[in-house]
């Protein structure tokens, strides 16, 4: 069978071109309602990270693919007979379900017959354990549970991102809590550079938005429109004006000095950021900021103005900390409570250029032992933040574990010889809080827990029901559960230090 290409191409973006929840899964989905066991009427599925980069995950993100994707009368006529036909052509032979979708459409009027429990958004729970489940409302959609699957599974990525940014954040504040006074400045301490870097505009909007549920700084603003639309906050970030290379090397290498000047005066108040490496940094802090324009930073500093220079080249570690020696001899830095040398607060560095969750440690430590505190200094991250990530950083999976056929509710579950590491669970599942933590309980009976479960409260809460959202999350609840979470452990790991 050969791919034609014989139509005209449309201009649409991609979103456009996939306006189709029967075409949002992967092409071996189309079958599958033909291979279940006969009598099949239930299908529970769950999703999880099974291990991966980090030991705890950060939650987030599923109300975006239920609000725009899932919500509402989805399935239409028109939908299924556009599915009919690129089935029809792409897998050359009648086997897709255009019974069972039709029946949705006259049976439930287009909505999804499908419950779905997840985790609250801005939870963090250690690997291994259950995040959302998935199940069939209607016996005769049992083949619905996992057709949803490749959907639902990219959850993985504003997850991912989510928690690769709450574990810089809890770094962030360690340094902070060891070096600073106090930590006010942690939640614009690791600003978002990464709309460039990414996939795509929804991505995006997506990572971006799941780092904003840790930090308050962007520029990237698909995110801002992300959050305002589907969590309800109307600005979930703040960014300053700020240089990149052209509009300093467009006024040519002897005029640098003139081109920092043109920005001091054309946004004479508030913070303002000035990349400084177009051809010397080091030249540009001592001679340039500490001479030339001294006079202009620090006539700016009482206006509660500050000027932030970017570096934005060679190794962060050894550039950062000359940068602040220079800036120490020109403008002078006193010493905090704790024994840490910082800048007047109208001077600041901001470093942007390769940022990452492995980075970050060297260049604080490297800044602590020379004196330095943290709150000097704000970082930018790109590609690392947004990007460097996958499926497997956390390992998520979606697997089902229990199933109705002939009536009989049976366990479901693989145990792959050659990768234990790949054993699923099996039964239905509660996620329970004990001693602390939380705790996946296999085997829950359909409707109410009991046994173990029935003095503690299943964390998993219905946030999807027959088409219909039933769970509107917040943003700032979201942000105020993931900043408690970031707290606690960062009280943890000051406790285990203590030890």
């Amino acid at each position: 069978m050969a791919a034609k290409c014989s139509i005209r191409p449309t201009t649409m973006s991609a979103s456009d071109a996939v306006d189709n929840i029967i075409l949002l899964a992967d092409s071996y989905k189309v079958t599958h309602h033909l291979q279940y066991p006969p009598d099949t009427t239930y299908i529970y599925s769950y999703f999880e990270s099974r291990g991966g980069k980090f030991e705890k995950t950060l939650f987030f993100g599923l109300q975006y693919i239920l609000k725009h994707w899932l919500s509402g009368p989805v399935v239409t006529l028109e939908k299924i007979a556009e599915a009919k036909s690129v089935f029809q052509e792409h897998l050359g032979q009648n086997v897709f379900n255009e019974e069972g979708w039709k029946y949705i459409v006259e049976k439930h009027g287009g909505h999804l017959p499908l419950q779905i429990k997840a985790v609250p958004e801005g939870t963090l729970v250690p690997y291994k354990n259950v995040l959302f489940t998935v199940e069939n409302t209607d016996p005769k959609c049992f083949w619905l549970t996992n057709y949803v699957e490749t959907l639902l599974v990219q959850t993985w990525y504003p997850m991912t991102v989510a928690t690769n940014s709450f574990y810089q954040k809890k770094l962030l504040s360690e340094y902070l809590s060891e070096t600073a006074d106090n930590s006010d400045c942690l939640m614009y301490q690791l600003h978002d550079f990464g709309y460039r870097g990414v996939s795509s505009v929804e991505s995006a909007g997506i990572g971006g938005a799941a780092h904003l549920v840790n930090f308050h700084g962007t520029d990237t603003v698909a995110a801002l429109m992300m959050v305002r639309k589907f969590y309800g906050c109307r600005m979930a970030g703040v960014s300053i004006p700020a240089a990149e290379h052209s509009t300093i090397t467009t006024w040519g290498k002897h005029k640098e000095k003139e081109a920092f000047q043109n920005m001091l005066d054309r946004i004479p108040s508030g913070a303002i950021s000035i990349v400084s490496d177009s051809y010397d940094v080091y030249n540009a802090c001592e001679e340039i900021w500490g001479k030339a324009l001294k006079d202009c930073v620090v006539e700016r500093g009482k206006r509660d103005g500050r000027v932030v220079i970017r570096p934005d080249s060679g190794k962060p570690e050894d550039v950062i900390i000359k940068i602040l020696e220079i800036l120490d001899k020109q403008f002078g830095a006193k010493e905090n409570s704790k024994g840490f040398r910082v800048l007047p607060s109208y001077v600041r560095i901001i470093q942007g250029d390769g940022i990452s969750y492995e980075s970050l440690p060297k260049i604080l430590e490297r800044m602590k032992e020379k004196g330095w505190s943290t709150e000097n200094i704000v970082f930018g991250s790109g590609g690392a933040l947004l990007q460097r990530l996958d499926r497997d950083t956390q390992k998520c999976a979606f697997k089902c574990s229990s199933a109705v056929i002939g009536g009989e509710m049976v366990d479901v579950f693989k145990e792959p010889i050659t990768d234990p590491g790949k054993k699923s669970k099996r039964g239905r599942l509660c996620l329970l809080r004990q001693s602390g933590t939380y705790v996946t309980k296999e085997e829950c009976p359909r409707g109410d827990s009991n046994g173990d479960a029935a003095s503690m409260e299943d964390v998993l809460v219905t946030v999807f029901e027959n088409g219909k959202l039933v769970k509107d999350y917040g943003f700032d609840e979201v942000r105020e559960r993931a900043d408690q979470e970031c707290r606690a452990e960062c009280r943890t790991q000051n406790h285990k230090k203590k030890l």
